[in-house]
């Protein structure tokens, strides 16, 4: 990693009491001062006129301005057994709140451990006109050596850092609407990158010798966003006893988990809403730290629909008597070099406010967000229904819809939720009245 983006400080603990009774000054002051940041960093995750017009518009095309989204921190994770203060950028009520809750549950029971493979990504170069897939299968397997050594010559800087192509596979298909076929996938280390333009230049590069050796024409040449070799494996074990409230016994509520889990694992328009959940959570931090959450979301539902129909990304089963265990798996495609996360300053401090120091690292923070907000989900609908705390931190949003300001959201929320009609026509009324 850029020793630039490296943060050397320690996290004492991800666990700020009262952080949520703070402003958003005093919270950001809290938060930087838990982790070392310094002021540039703080005032980079603040938002304000961070991104200025000039990086913005060498960003993208045609930029007229910047749109921002509320940057909340999620508190209480405990990662690999190292504390993390999660940065997310999300416009939704109570992903943050959530996945903060969950993680003060599971906190108690050693955190969240979560695996990953190394970085590999894929590239695809598709091969028609060929008379024999099958033959252009075994050409090309039997120069699997040369075309790896072509691959890695066009990125001598990412083979110098560890990485590079390390294999091929092909694929065939016997038969299309445009007849047979090969792909060619090189399987590519791509080290902290995110890795799209490494293995899309490495693709385009050997287009020419796959059409000498195969005989064939090359036309897509591309990364897939299957990255179904770059996996992440997030786990949580949680006794019963973690999961009691005050009207529920935790193992009543770690079964509810499970019966709600099962569900997703065997009918696909209950998998989509669950799944969606998952994204809840990794999403916003996958923005906050300057990635590609399309990216993301297309490997993830992909993955999830591998074995030819689509399911739930997580399993919840009870396990030795008297725990409830969780896990996740699927692709995590981010990195700490390049694009965003290089040229935008929040995505930055976002990294050194998590003490980042590799791209499977955050990976791993990612998906211990992801299993967080899917136990919040599931518990939450196998206990008193989703609504009931969403709606309620949804309050502010319908006081600001029916013409709140100032200390006039808080207090017409609160009367919102005291009095269980939680509406903009309400909230008017709570207006008016004064």
């Amino acid at each position: 990693m850029n020793s630039k983006n490296h943060h050397k400080g320690k996290l004492l603990s991800s666990r700020i009491e009262g952080l949520r009774d703070l402003a958003p000054q005093d919270r950001l002051n809290r938060v930087g001062a838990a982790a070392g940041l310094g002021a540039a960093d703080i005032e980079a995750l603040s938002g304000a006129g961070v991104l200025d017009p000039g990086t913005a518009d060498a960003m993208i095309e045609n930029v007229i301005g910047t749109f921002e989204l509320p940057m909340g921190v999620a508190t209480n994770f405990i990662v690999n057994g190292r504390e993390v203060l999660v940065p997310m950028a999300v416009e939704e009520p109570s992903v943050v709140a959530a996945a903060s809750h969950m993680a003060k549950i599971a906190r108690s029971c050693g955190g969240f451990i979560v695996q990953s493979t190394a970085p590999i990504m894929r590239a695809q170069i598709q091969i028609l006109e060929l008379g024999d897939v099958a033959k252009a299968r075994a050409q090309l397997l039997s120069q699997e050596a040369a075309l790896v050594a072509q691959a890695n010559a066009c990125d001598p800087v990412l083979v110098e850092l560890g990485g590079g192509c390390r294999g091929i596979e092909v694929h065939i298909f016997e038969t299309s609407p445009i007849g047979p076929m090969a792909v060619l996938h090189l399987l590519v280390d791509v080290r902290d990158a995110m890795g799209a333009n490494a293995v899309n230049s490495m693709a385009e590069t050997l287009a020419p010798m796959v059409e000498e050796i195969t005989g064939g024409k090359v036309r897509l040449r591309i990364l897939s966003n299957l990255a179904d070799k770059r996996l992440v494996n997030a786990r949580v074990e949680l006794p019963f006893a973690a999961l009691d409230t005050k009207t529920l016994n935790g193992r009543d509520v770690a079964q509810g988990i499970v019966e709600a889990c099962t569900l997703a694992l065997i009918d696909p328009y209950r998998a989509a809403t669950h799944n969606k959940g998952i994204m809840n959570g990794i999403d916003p931090v996958v923005l906050a730290t300057g990635n590609d959450w399309r990216a993301i979301e297309a490997g993830a539902h992909a993955f999830a629909a591998r074995s030819g129909q689509y399911r739930a990304l997580t399993t919840w089963e009870l396990a030795d008597g008297d725990t409830l265990v969780g896990t996740l798996e699927m692709p995590m495609a981010v990195g700490i070099v390049g694009g965003a996360t290089r040229t935008h300053p929040a995505a930055q401090a976002a990294l050194r406010l998590m003490n980042i120091s590799s791209a499977q690292e955050l990976g791993e923070i990612c998906a211990a967000v992801g299993l967080a907000q899917n136990m919040a989900a599931l518990k939450a609908l196998a206990t008193e229904g989703i609504q009931k705390g969403h709606m309620a931190l949804h309050a502010r949003n319908i006081a600001i819809t029916a013409g709140a300001k100032g200390p006039d959201v808080e207090r017409v929320a609160r009367m919102l939720v005291h009095n269980g009609e939680i509406n903009v026509t309400a909230a008017k009324a709570i207006l008016a009245a004064g």
